[in-house]
């Protein structure tokens, strides 16, 4: 394809700092780089800990672990999101119960989530779709009246807030990707953002395979041992040198999406005008990071064409999750709360326009005009 829905980040100094890890012999993961990188988001989000992990699913993994899930416990969330958001406490024996979501951001429906609690509900999962926030007040309102634990699945919501707070820093515990589709990218890997500083010495333990080898490493005791369960979730720290690059032009990286997030909206407003199609919607108080832009057409009948038309034209254009509660695995291990009067229907209308770092104006600019030309 000409136009790839993705092409993966890149920055200029990401092979210099490759090869000083190498050079200096410090491939293995918490090297100098992770810490750069644990640093960065530390001080950008204001975030009391970020520990980088493998992947989002891992650091998923590490927050279940850390808000005690265990087998028969629920866990509230929408249906629609990526299969890691519930395996992680599919894992710990848990159930995920899944709530229907806004039609507007595709987001859970936070006044749906109440009705959804029982005595068995130990914590509620939003996904940040598109790195637009769900109603994070609304939510953690339900939690502090209901004791329950809140695990922001931030995967796509790097650089993105809400009413001022960064995504991932507003629960017990944040999630972010860096796989290569996301708008920061070490390959494969994530991180995980601890809000109370109590949580912190557990979660260095279990991500260090139930050691306190983090202590050792600071000073703070003269051997490390093993005591607690836990597994290994540190990147190499290859991946952090080429993730660290990216952050220190993390702003221009960011202006540059938003730059072509704003110009696919602006071209295809005649189209939602005219209601041939829908757009994204920001809520106010939200700032989202042009993680992705999507268009929804009127079915998936519609949809499919308009794929296809684009895929004829060199442009990929893909659609997104299969809800989760339609899933073999989803109807075996979880629930649907309510009624799914939207999370199937807008996700079979849902269609995603390449979007990346290094896309042209004049790329989007094509791109739209095919759009157009299709509808016409």
């Amino acid at each position: 394809m000409k136009y790839n829905f993705n092409v993966p980040p890149y920055a200029e100094k990401s092979m210099e700092y490759i090869k000083e890890c190498v050079v200096n012999q410090k491939i293995c993961g918490d090297g100098a780089y992770t810490v750069k990188c644990n640093e960065w988001f530390e001080k950008r989000t204001g975030t009391a800990k970020c520990l980088l992990t493998t992947s989002c699913t891992h650091a998923t993994e590490l927050a279940a672990l850390l808000a005690d899930i265990s087998e028969g416990d629920e866990v509230i969330m929408p249906a629609y999101t990526f299969v890691s958001t519930a395996d992680a406490f599919v894992l710990r024996g848990a159930i995920p119960v899944f709530v229907d979501i806004r039609p507007d951001t595709m987001n859970i429906d936070e006044k749906l989530i109440e009705a959804a609690v029982t005595d068995r509900t130990r914590a509620i999962v939003p996904v940040h779709y598109a790195g637009i926030a769900c109603e994070m007040d609304t939510i953690m309102d339900i939690a502090a009246r209901h004791k329950l634990k809140v695990i922001e699945d931030a995967a796509q919501g790097v650089m993105s807030a809400y009413k001022g707070r960064s995504l991932g820093t507003i629960g017990d515990f944040g999630c972010y990707s860096f796989h290569e589709t996301k708008n920061y990218s070490m390959g494969e890997g994530g991180a995980l953002l601890i809000r109370n500083e109590e949580d912190i010495e557990n979660a260095e333990i279990i991500r260090e395979k139930g050691t306190n080898r983090s202590k050792y490493f600071r000073g703070q005791i003269d051997k490390y041992t093993w005591v607690n369960y836990g597994s290994s979730y540190l990147p190499s720290d290859l991946n952090a040198a080429y993730l660290y690059a990216q952050l220190e032009i993390a702003e221009e990286i960011n202006s540059a999406r938003i730059e072509c997030w704003s110009r696919y909206y602006e071209n295809l407003t005649p189209l939602m005008e005219s209601g041939h199609l829908e757009l994204p919607t920001v809520p106010e108080g939200c700032v989202h990071n042009a993680h992705m832009f999507y268009i929804k057409a009127a079915d998936m009948e519609e949809r499919t064409a308009l794929i296809n038309f684009l895929k004829a034209n060199d442009i990929l254009s893909v659609f997104h999750y299969i809800p989760l509660h339609t899933a073999p695995a989803g109807k075996k291990f979880g629930r649907f709360h309510g009624e799914d009067r939207y999370t199937t229907r807008e996700s079979e209308r849902l269609a995603r326009l390449p979007m990346y770092y290094g896309l042209k104006p004049e790329d989007v600019d094509y791109i739209c005009d095919k759009v157009k030309e299709f509808y016409k």
